[in-house]
């Protein structure tokens, strides 16, 4: 019996092969199951426009992924993270991390699963990491991990004394000022008040 192979069957035939096979194969097991059409000329025609129509997705595809390795090629990536002894970093740079800064910082969506790595990477430096797109499409960039200070407990202790001990001489520079002021205004009111105690006595006189 002549069939049209709809999906690809192991070690028998890809999906759009048309072949011969056994009858009692094809009744009880590629056409039950779908794997496979008769192929009649109405089938063959139906098969033939969904094969035309998956290879244009499919040269689209290819296109996409050739355009975004070109854009991946050769890319430098500078991840920040915190470090111990030794360079080690606190916790690891992964897949997903690279897979973001990519998105974050170049606008370029890549599968995290596409992206290969032996393992996550645990010390600073700079690592050539490899991007299977498909088969053939690998294109490779820099991740360069660079470590950032650590603050530690007595730096923000000691940050945050000398805030306390700012705003306590901002407040005391404030108060004194204001002192100063209603000082000023007092004497100021005393001497008006001596002084028209002084014309009324003129006038008395």
């Amino acid at each position: 019996m002549k069939v049209i192979f709809l999906e690809d069957v192991p070690r028998v035939a890809q999906a759009g092969d048309t072949k011969d096979v056994a009858d009692g194969y094809a009744r009880n097991f590629l056409l039950p199951r779908k794997l496979a059409l008769l192929a009649s000329p109405a089938n063959l025609s139906t098969m033939e426009t969904r094969l035309k129509a998956k290879a244009k997705r499919l040269a689209e595809t290819e296109a996409e992924l050739v355009e975004l390795a070109s854009q991946l090629e050769g890319k430098e990536l500078r991840l920040k993270t915190k470090v111990g002894a030794q360079d080690k970093l606190y916790g690891s740079i992964t897949s997903v991390d690279i897979a973001d800064e990519l998105n974050n910082t170049a606008g370029l969506v890549v599968d995290k699963r596409k992206i290969e790595l032996a393992e996550p990477i645990r010390q600073l430096g700079s690592y050539e990491v490899l991007i299977r797109l498909a088969k053939e499409i690998t294109p490779k960039i820099m991740v360069t991990v660079i470590g950032v200070e650590e603050v530690t407990e007595t730096e923000t202790k000691a940050k945050t004394k000398a805030k306390t001990e700012t705003k306590a001489k901002t407040k005391a520079k404030t108060k004194a000022k204001t002192k100063a002021k209603v000082k000023a205004e007092t004497e100021t009111e005393a001497k008006v008040e001596t002084e028209t105690g002084e014309v009324k006595e003129e006038e008395t006189d």
